[in-house]
């Protein structure tokens, strides 16, 4: 969204702002989600998304995972409301305000109605739909959604234009001490660190990485999707190397999802989506790829997470 851009300077009239992490990450306290939020206190909140990154300084740089209480996971970083009380109806609601949202009508194909009642609604969790028990690791579905625990980028495979937020809510939660976490990877910062004489091939060539649904999926669950040929299902195609006009910063697009890259061999193009994505989730960057960590919760807590995603409408999305 244009036009965000603020200065470390900034003060709030409402939200109250507590950092995470020196570099991105902030709690907000101060919005009061059992009723109507007023359109100042909004614009607080998109102006907040863009101060958590605006008022950066030099730190030691230190990978975290934050419980996914509900992060609004925008390009500028990522922010935590806690316990909000929003129910899906109030999560959609909240969502809209922020641009149009992604939804998955072009996934059902079989005329089956949504899980939780809005097709903006996605699920991300790991309860089975007909039975509401967790999914056993080896169901299809449990294998399916393995994809989750790569890093990716929301909806690149299905929109010719990337998402700007991706607005996460936990509806109930493992108990602490066994994974369940959202794990978080900073591409702006990736870009900015990365070698000069990389960073020079990306510029100058300006690679076009092609996304598929199913890329990210037969990399999770290999042997269960051996014998889909991704390269035979449709693809949306991104540059890798992008500008963020908010922040004014430039961004990698890549991650999981993205199959390979236009107009090189095979094997150079594995290496450098593989270069790329290593140095981007290395534990000295910070956060705009996600993933859904691992532990002992696998198929016998539930993770009950419902997310919608807004696209963006900056003009080089």
């Amino acid at each position: 969204m244009p036009g965000l851009l603020v200065t470390p300077e900034m003060k709030f009239k409402t939200l109250k702002i507590k950092k995470l992490h020196p570099t991105f990450a902030a709690e907000i306290g101060g919005v009061e989600f059992d009723k109507p939020i007023p359109n100042d206190v909004f614009q607080e909140i998109l102006a907040a998304s863009a101060k958590v990154l605006a008022d950066r300084r030099a730190s030691i740089p230190v990978f975290i995972q934050l419980p996914p209480t509900l992060l609004l996971f925008r390009q500028y970083g990522v922010i935590v409301f806690r316990k909000t009380g929003l129910d899906d109806t109030g999560h959609v609601e909240f969502s809209r305000r922020f641009g149009r949202l992604d939804d998955m009508r072009p996934y059902m194909t079989d005329g089956s109605e949504p899980q939780y009642g809005y097709y903006e609604l996605f699920d991300a969790g790991n309860i089975d739909p007909n039975t509401g028990s967790v999914l056993q690791p080896d169901s299809p579905r449990a294998q399916y959604n393995k994809g989750n625990a790569l890093f990716h980028i929301d909806s690149s495979f299905n929109n010719p234009r990337r998402v700007s937020y991706s607005i996460l809510k936990a509806h109930e939660l493992p108990p602490a001490g066994t994974g369940g976490n959202t794990g978080f990877a900073d591409t702006r910062t990736a870009f900015e660190e990365l070698n000069p004489q990389l960073k020079t091939e990306l510029l100058e060539h300006d690679y076009i990485g092609a996304h598929s649904l199913y890329s990210s999926r037969k990399k999770a669950a290999p042997e269960y999707f051996k014998d889909v040929d991704v390269k035979k299902l449709s693809m949306h195609k991104h540059r890798i190397v992008q500008n963020h006009e908010p922040s004014g910063r430039m961004t990698l697009y890549i991650a999981a999802h993205m199959d390979h890259i236009e107009n090189l061999p095979p094997q150079k193009s594995r290496e450098l989506i593989e270069k790329l994505v290593t140095h981007a989730t290395q534990e000295s960057t910070f956060c705009v790829m996600h993933r859904v960590e691992g532990g002992s919760f696998e198929g016998q807590y539930r993770r009950d997470l419902r997310r919608t995603a807004v696209h963006d409408d900056s003009s080089e999305a």
